[in-house]
């Protein structure tokens, strides 16, 4: 069972959202949460899954929350929910540790499996978002062309060829075609990649892997 939290200053939108996932089997909304630091205690208290957050809450916004979730509830899994879809929300969120972002209109079939993939630690980013992003180069603060590619240099041959695909928003399962292995391989391999990148998430790898220069055929 997914163990999911709702932080919404709207108790309506909280409402609807927990109507949706409530329709899930493996689903279940364990917590709500009116503001940031609600969610973070939340999320500690509550062993969440994975915490859809709103961008914009009185009190203490999901952007500033989403750092002190990863820093107290690692096990926890961070998408981001904003009707706005602004690119420089997306940038600090990914920056902070969440893995996805996600616009309050997304269908509700598309939010149950943004939450399912949410839990498996996989960005819930559409690929051409993912490389939108890349194009911009939004995230702030990048190493430097030089910096990423001694980071890139830590990795195995395979790796190198799992992260290329990666920078291009493929999925576990697309990797694992691609590459002719498992997908549970292809997720090792990707876990690994994280972690000797210091990467939060596989978007943050994908950062690294254009400023290095290593991109996807």
């Amino acid at each position: 069972m997914i163990r999911t939290l709702i932080a919404d200053d709207e108790a309506l939108m909280r409402a609807g959202i927990r109507l949706i996932l409530d329709h899930a089997d493996d689903i279940e909304v364990v917590a709500e949460a009116p503001d940031g630091p609600a969610a973070v205690r939340a999320c500690r208290e509550h062993e969440i899954d994975v915490a859809l957050l709103d961008v914009n809450m009185p009190g203490g916004d999901g952007l500033t929350a989403v750092a002190g979730i990863v820093r107290d509830s690692p096990r926890t899994n961070v998408a981001m929910l904003t009707a706005f879809g602004d690119d420089r929300n997306v940038a600090r969120a990914l920056r902070a540790g969440a893995v996805g972002f996600l616009l309050k209109d997304t269908a509700p079939t598309e939010l149950i499996r943004s939450v399912r993939v949410a839990a498996t630690g996989e960005s819930i980013l559409a690929p051409q978002i993912t490389r939108r992003l890349i194009e911009r180069h939004l995230l702030a603060g990048s190493d430097g062309a030089e910096t990423a590619r001694r980071r890139i240099e830590r990795l195995t041959g395979t790796e190198r060829d799992v992260l290329r695909l990666v920078s291009a928003g493929l999925s576990n399962a697309e990797i694992a075609g691609r590459l002719h292995m498992g997908a549970g391989t292809a997720k090792a391999h990707i876990s690994r990649i994280l972690t000797k990148l210091d990467c939060a998430n596989r978007v943050q790898a994908a950062i690294l892997a254009h400023d290095a220069g290593l991109s996807a055929d």
